[in-house]
């Protein structure tokens, strides 16, 4: 532990000393203004965490500590004479990351808010009970549909659209609502960490060139074991009752003209959304935004033909979950002045064979990405850059992915389904089953362990 801490500090001195006389970020770690942000960083992320004992919305807290924190460094900077454009320039290429997933979230919740409009998941609902599922089946049902969505749609969409199914089908009984919603989060962030653009962090690693198309297909194995052990721990505290369900006395609800229409758009917006960024190297939010555009010129057709109440696309708009955007921009904004301080960057040291080599270090990126966010720790890593094979990149997609479940708004996925089962999802929920998602992780890690280093998989990239 002395040699992990001695390794930080004098590499912090050196990096400080190199960046004042190149003319690069200075290393601000071992400075006051790195020490007070690391704990303004701290304290803020405890009160996002006691958000139930401070009846205090998670978005307050992190959009303070987001904002303050780089006021802060740019004062640093003012104090001691150096360079602001530095600050100036990390502040706009930190706008940029926020604003692509801003936008994102903007319009796939326009789309949640729009189907709920027009009865979608209503008429979901219905299918679902008059089937006659019981609770856990329902349980296993939406579990499935979001770990094989995700994939697809990304992570973050999957959780947002299966959590408004799960709160449509019970509003009041949390000991389904709760491992229900884990349930989700769960599946969409395994779902997403086997698919190259079913996560940001396995698209940054794509994107990279740190692996093949076909080599994170080869984590669906880890992927799917994790989450299956994690599921059916958590079924075991799901209800095995029939929700309240009469065929006589309930009326089969009808979608509003143009449902089918505005589901279509949505599936198209995602494929826009892939395919601007994969095709076209713009960012995935352009896409999201073309897709919302769409939206627009359709809602006008619909108000023309049946008028202007019919579907008002701005009624939507007003219905999102803004505190979940506050939220992001907040965090985001507070993990990159993290960043830009050289926390999160000194952390590269731990690679070293001498203190924990990769694959530990790769393992405690899931647990690093579930109290920070995994984005940026594996931007981080990216530009670290650690001299690391093919299996070891696989296992950091992994963990960065499925690490985010540990904790409730360790991922956007679990952010974004806080967002909409307010008050019933919370990190005090989550951290009652949490030991659950701890075993599916382990899970995870050990079939990657026997997959890659055993069996020899990497060596197929």
């Amino acid at each position: 532990m002395i040699k992990v801490l001695m390794t930080l500090i004098f590499g912090s001195l050196s990096l400080f000393a190199s960046a004042a006389s190149t003319g690069e970020n200075p290393d601000l770690t071992m400075t006051w203004v790195g020490f007070a942000c690391l704990f303004i960083f701290v304290v803020g992320y405890y009160f996002v965490a006691a958000e139930e004992k401070y009846t205090i919305d998670k978005a307050k807290p992190a959009l303070f500590i987001g904002t303050f924190m780089f006021i802060l460094v740019a004062l640093y900077y003012v104090l001691n004479d150096l360079d602001l454009n530095l600050v100036h320039t990390e502040a706009n290429h930190l706008i940029l990351e926020i604003a692509g997933i801003f936008f994102f979230l903007f319009v796939a919740m326009t789309y949640i808010e729009s189907l709920i409009h027009m009865g979608v998941f209503d008429r979901l609902k219905y299918n679902l009970i008059s089937k006659g599922y019981t609770y856990r089946k329902l349980f296993w049902v939406t579990g499935f549909l979001a770990f094989f969505i995700s994939p697809i749609a990304d992570n973050l969409t999957t959780a947002l659209i299966l959590s408004t199914v799960l709160i449509t089908i019970e509003k009041t009984r949390k000991d389904f609502l709760v491992p229900g919603a884990i349930n989700i989060v769960v599946a969409a962030n395994a779902g997403g960490a086997w698919s190259p653009f079913g996560d940001i962090t396995t698209l940054m690693a794509w994107t990279a060139g740190k692996g093949t198309f076909t080599d994170f297909l080869f984590l669906f194995p880890a992927s799917i074991g994790g989450y299956m052990i994690t599921a059916f721990l958590l079924s075991r505290f799901v209800p095995n009752t029939k929700p309240d369900f009469d065929a006589s006395k309930e009326v089969k609800p009808k979608m509003a003209e143009g449902a089918k229409m505005v589901m279509a758009l949505g599936v198209f917006t995602i494929f826009c959304a892939v395919m601007s960024h994969q095709v076209l190297h713009l960012p995935a939010m352009w896409g999201m935004m073309f897709g919302l555009a769409l939206l627009k010129v359709y809602s006008y057709g619909l108000g023309k033909k049946y008028g202007k109440e019919h579907f008002n696309i701005f009624h939507s708009m007003a219905k999102i979950e803004n505190n979940t955007l506050m939220f992001f921009f907040g965090i985001l904004a507070a993990v990159g002045a993290l960043y830009f301080i050289g926390w999160l960057a000194l952390a590269a040291v731990v690679y070293d064979p001498e203190i924990l080599g990769p694959t530990w270090a790769n393992i405690g990126v899931g647990f690093l990405s579930a109290i920070v966010d995994n984005v940026p720790v594996m931007s981080a890593i990216l530009k670290a850059n650690p001299n690391m094979g093919l299996d070891q990149w696989m296992l950091v997609t992994l963990t960065a992915g499925v690490g985010g479940s540990l904790i409730s708004f360790g991922s956007a996925a679990g952010v974004g389904v806080m967002g909409k089962l307010h008050g019933i999802y919370t990190f005090g929920s989550h951290m009652k089953f949490a030991w659950t998602v701890f075993i599916g992780y382990v899970v995870s890690v050990s079939i990657w362990y026997v997959q890659y280093e055993i069996l020899g998989f990497y060596h197929i990239g």
